[in-house]
């Protein structure tokens, strides 16, 4: 198993990785499902391998509604807390440790802040919120259920409502994320 799978499965199981662990998981939770064949199609080297695994990719989408392409760069450790209608445009970047929850949108805007966002790390993006533009989000933050976020974000930071409001917190993010990767 390589190293970024690795990592996916240990923000799921919280232990060490095993066979086990990743068959029952590909089989039996559609989020790893998805993320696994994201990962596999990412690393595919040739073009074979990569409509092979693309193939599946598209077929998870369509099953579980999460679109979230494969040019897409996210860092280890990503986990989708619960599958279902995640929209993740392919020019975000984000960073290790994420948690996302159903009915997020992380997409362009153009206008004032033309762009995508750019995520950092430990960050969580709980249900229905939404993440727009050229924008910035820090290390540490929590963006909250059904908030709207089209501003820079400091590092320890959570967001809460429409139109958002940034409070100030440390370790924003801590209480909801789990097993950590380095």
């Amino acid at each position: 198993m390589n190293k970024e799978i690795d990592n996916d499965l240990y923000r799921y199981v919280g232990s060490e990785s095993s066979f086990f662990y990743l068959f029952r998981l590909v089989l039996f939770t559609p989020s790893f499902r998805y993320f696994f064949l994201y990962r596999k199609t990412r690393q595919a080297s040739t073009l074979v391998t990569k409509l092979f695994w693309k193939f599946f990719l598209r077929q998870c989408m369509l099953r579980t509604g999460i679109q979230i392409p494969a040019s897409t760069v996210i860092g280890r450790g990503l986990r989708i807390v619960h599958f279902g209608h995640i929209i993740i445009n392919p020019a975000v970047s984000i960073g290790k440790n994420f948690n996302i929850y159903p009915g997020v949108t992380i997409g362009h805007s153009e206008g004032k802040r033309k762009g995508s966002p750019i995520i950092g790390d430990n960050v969580s993006i709980q249900t229905n919120a939404v993440v727009v533009g050229g924008i910035k989000i820090g290390d540490n933050v929590l963006i909250a259920p059904n908030a709207f976020v089209n501003f820079d974000v400091p590092d320890g930071s959570i967001v809460l409502g429409n139109p958002g409001k940034i409070i100030p917190h440390e370790k924003g993010s801590a209480n909801y994320i789990v097993y950590y990767v380095d």
